[in-house]
C-alpha cells in the first residue's frame, strides 16, 4: 500500500488555493469553488475540499519537508505568510515551523533528514523498513 494523497477541508477556496501555491505547491486540478489538487516536487499530491467551518479540525497536522527550513520560512514570511512557531529544533530530532492555512488546518514545515525515516528509536524487526 502507498499513500496517494491527503485532502483537508477548506472554507475559503480562493484563499486556500493562494496559500498552498504560496507554499510552493503546483496546482494540478482546479474545480472551484469546491476542490483543488496540488503536487509537490516529489510527485506526492495534496488537495483541498470545500467544507463547513465546523468540519475543519485543529487536531490534524500536515507535514511538508524542505531541505533548508530557515531559508524556506524566511522566504515564505517575505511573501506575507505568518508562522505561529519556529523554526526550532524539537526533541524528536526534527527542525520545525508551524503555520495555519486559511481554514485553520495546522501545517508543519520541517526538515528531518535521515531522522524522518530512521530515528534512533525506530522499531527494529522484520516488519520495519
Amino acid at each position: 500500500m502507498d499513500l496517494n494523497q491527503v485532502t483537508v477541508p477548506c472554507t475559503d477556496y480562493d484563499a486556500s488555493v493562494d496559500f498552498y501555491k504560496t507554499l510552493g505547491l503546483r496546482q494540478i486540478v482546479h474545480s472551484p469553488p469546491r476542490y483543488a489538487r496540488f503536487e509537490t516536487p516529489s510527485g506526492a499530491t495534496f488537495s483541498i475540499h470545500r467544507a463547513a467551518a465546523d468540519a475543519c479540525s485543529a487536531a490534524t497536522v500536515v507535514y511538508f519537508e524542505v531541505e533548508d527550513l530557515d531559508e524556506s520560512v524566511s522566504s515564505l514570511r517575505g511573501k506575507g505568510l505568518e508562522f505561529h512557531s519556529g523554526p526550532q529544533d524539537e526533541s524528536w530530532l526534527w527542525r520545525e515551523a508551524r503555520i495555519r492555512d486559511p481554514a485553520g488546518n495546522e501545517i508543519c514545515i520541517y526538515h528531518a533528514g535521515e531522522n524522518r525515516r530512521n530515528p534512533p528509536w525506530r522499531v527494529a524487526g522484520e516488519d520495519a523498513e
